[in-house]
């Protein structure tokens, strides 16, 4: 491993125990000195979740590590949010997400996928590598994992970390059956009623989770999912049907937010 890659990966361990032990001092800077940045998804987050605090009910697609690059760990933290969070990686939620929010309560960590049926079904993933970036590529469609080596995604994260990709096919891509629960069982078993924000990192599959979760019935007061890699055709439909549900639209960067009928206030940070 490179000292670059020794070096993120001691960081992010700090950080994992800090935020899982509630350090006072990495808890005072949630709660007293972060401010973020205007007009980011970040400001938004942090005056919707102020609005709510520990009554926020959040359901959470993919996970990961709970904190690195996760657009919504200090706000979890800050103000004690409910819900659930899923992650289908059996080392990552065990070793990270788990433990992270155990202090947390009303907040649970669920070892599991989001899919149409309650089952099981097989994870596709980067076999050489448990990197953060390389566990955030895990997918249910083995060609989703492979055009991220057609398309040099993989070669550039690895190229940054020091890592040499194998030369055999069948050393790059690996599988684990895993856990697969429908939003409704979801629902049901953790009693959610209310979705104050549903957040979405399926690694392309962002459009089907949300026609999974049905968001004419469910209506899911703010929903946050990632932009890029889908279909066009599809992101137009997806968006026009959000926007014929009520739902305002906006783009930061990767992600898309989608908040439904916002008053004047949050309609400004929209525009």
């Amino acid at each position: 491993m490179s000292i670059k890659a020794s070096f993120k990966t001691f960081y992010k361990e700090l950080r994992i125990s800090l935020s899982a032990n509630e350090n006072p001092i990495f808890m005072a800077y949630y709660r007293y000195f972060y401010k973020p940045k205007q007009g980011s998804l970040g400001e938004f987050l942090s005056i919707y979740s102020l609005r709510k605090g520990n009554k926020f009910k959040v359901i959470q697609i993919g996970a990961n590590d709970g904190i690195t690059n996760d657009p919504i760990h200090k706000f979890i933290k800050r103000d004690r949010w409910k819900g659930v969070l899923l992650e289908p990686q059996p080392t990552v939620y065990t070793d990270y997400l788990k433990p992270i929010y155990a202090k947390n309560e009303g907040l649970e960590p669920v070892c599991a996928a989001i899919g149409v049926e309650d089952g099981k079904e097989k994870l596709y993933k980067i076999a050489f590598s448990d990197m953060r970036w390389a566990t955030g590529l895990a997918s249910l469609s083995k060609s989703k994992v492979e055009e991220l080596f057609e398309n040099g995604v993989v070669e550039k994260n690895c190229k940054k970390f020091g890592i040499e990709i194998p030369k055999n096919p069948e050393d790059q891509i690996t599988y684990e059956l895993v856990d697969v629960i429908s939003p409704q069982t979801l629902m049901n078993r953790y009693g959610i009623d209310e979705i104050d924000l549903l957040l979405v990192d399926a690694e392309g599959f962002d459009l089907e989770v949300i026609d999974m979760f049905e968001v004419q019935k469910t209506q899911p007061k703010a929903i946050i999912f990632e932009n890029v890699n889908l279909d066009p055709e599809k992101m137009a439909s997806s968006y026009a049907m959000l926007r014929k549900e009520g739902y305002a639209l906006k783009e930061f960067g990767r992600d898309t937010l989608a908040v439904l009928n916002p008053d004047q206030e949050l309609a400004r940070l929209l525009a």
